[in-house]
């Protein structure tokens, strides 16, 4: 059986393409890095691959905010078959396939109205600036809703990633969507101290997020949006602190905290029933 097939989005100041291409090749995927220009004009079909990855980076320089117009590009831009990049997005989620968007992607997915996706259409949410009103670079420990639906985040409980971002402040709509949020588990990774208690308290929580948020996943599952970069957290050797960690626990795994998260959609994709064992990084 072939692998999974993984297109990374690249182009107008996306920047992290090839570490996250890089990942889906290490869990098992085989990743394409593709230029936009290549989507929007029909060289490239995305229906051709099983997940669709928007990731890190300045699009558009961030000018009009953080992938705003990135976003207003899947929405509007037409393709030779008439439709847009978003359309095509919704189909192909429609038809079984994943979307993982990471910092400046899950920015675009946000602005595009795919997440957290409550309804057809229409913005149910923003990522704006840190309350800070700095650009925040440095580790950040998460906790994972255990009653999460995303297949990226299944057997997983704490994690260690590196956040990068001046505009990563979640703000729902209103009350309604708030509420929606907390009874589907869409919520489904928060900023926590390390002790693993969830905190909106500053520097634990990097930008003030409502429901301190770090990732949001729409409904189905299928859609995972997330401020962390789990593709900067492939191997042990990449934590800033590894020799300690691995002077703690001698047995420790090679591989890093954010390729699981790979591993496991690669997993969900080939119908495996292995799941990776939970962190013991911490």
């Amino acid at each position: 059986m072939s692998p999974p097939r993984a297109l990374v989005l690249a182009g107008f100041g996306i920047n992290c393409q090839e570490e996250t291409a890089a990942a889906w090749n290490m869990a098992g995927a085989q990743a394409r890095v593709v230029h936009m220009n290549d989507l929007l004009q029909g060289h490239v079909s995305l229906r051709d691959f099983q997940v669709f990855t928007l990731p890190g980076g300045f699009s558009f320089g961030d000018d009009l905010g953080s992938g705003k117009v990135l976003a207003n590009k899947f929405r509007f831009q037409r393709m030779p078959s008439g439709g847009t990049l978003e359309s095509e997005l919704r189909f192909h989620v429609e038809r079984g396939g994943y979307v993982l968007g990471i910092c400046n992607g899950f920015q675009a997915l946000v602005k595009m109205g795919l997440l957290p996706g409550l309804e057809p259409g229409g913005q149910q949410a923003t990522l704006t600036h840190n309350l800070s009103g700095r650009f925040e670079d440095r580790w950040v420990h998460c906790k994972v809703d255990p009653a999460t639906h995303s297949p990226f985040l299944r057997g997983l409980d704490m994690l260690h990633l590196p956040v990068r971002h001046a505009e990563g402040r979640l703000l729902l709509r209103d009350e309604s969507t708030r509420r929606a949020v907390l009874e589907q588990h869409l919520c489904c990774m928060e900023y926590c101290d390390a002790g693993g208690v969830s905190t909106r308290t500053y520097p634990a929580n990097p930008n003030g997020s409502q429901l301190n948020c770090a990732a949001l996943c729409d409904p189905s599952g299928r859609i995972l949006g997330m401020m962390p970069h789990p593709e900067a957290f492939l191997s042990l050797y990449n934590h800033p602190d590894w020799p300690s960690l691995k002077r703690a626990n001698p047995h420790i795994s090679q591989d890093g905290q954010g390729l699981v998260i790979f591993r496991n959609l690669v997993a969900n994709l080939e119908g495996s029933t292995r799941r990776p064992p939970r962190s013991s990084q911490h």
